[in-house]
């Protein structure tokens, strides 16, 4: 069941989130409800403060197919890229951020079961972007410039 993406000014988007400790049919259901989420809204990633819950769980959906990662943690990263962002709870904005241009990330699965990921250019940026909200961290907070989307007609 598709979720409703809370947007700036929720308290939750500003939250340092929790460790997921039971990898159960509710996180599976989390997990599923984020993906249908993040399809439906047409963007890259979600992470779980997005839809209202404090916990460290973000989907990713670019050219390499979705990633649910569970508990991740970048624990290196390489270059610098910087490029346009937008967040699917910060409506009508984009802005320009600098962002590692690969990162390595180790996570958990929907099962518990550990993983390494290394991520360069775009995949790099939706990592980055979706694990800043697991730390209470948007994109504007780090844009060198935010600038108002035109309306679509």
């Amino acid at each position: 069941m598709k979720k409703y993406v809370v947007q700036v000014g929720d308290n939750v988007l500003r939250e340092k989130c929790s460790e997921v400790k039971a990898f159960n049919k509710e996180l599976w259901a989390l997990l599923d409800d984020m993906k249908e989420t993040v399809r439906a809204e047409c963007g890259a990633g979600l992470a779980a403060p997005q839809i209202g819950l404090a916990l460290r769980v973000a989907v990713i959906d670019v050219e390499e197919g979705f990633y649910e990662l569970v508990n991740p943690v970048i624990v290196a990263q390489k270059g610098e890229q910087v490029g346009a962002e937008g967040c699917l709870s910060v409506k009508g904005k984009q802005g320009t951020v600098a962002r590692p241009n690969k990162v390595k990330v180790e996570f958990r699965d929907r099962f518990g079961k550990k993983h390494k990921l290394t991520a360069d250019g775009f995949f790099a940026r939706a990592v980055c972007h979706e694990l800043d909200h697991l730390d209470g961290i948007l994109y504007i907070d780090k844009a060198l410039e935010v600038y108002d989307l035109e309306p679509e007609d």
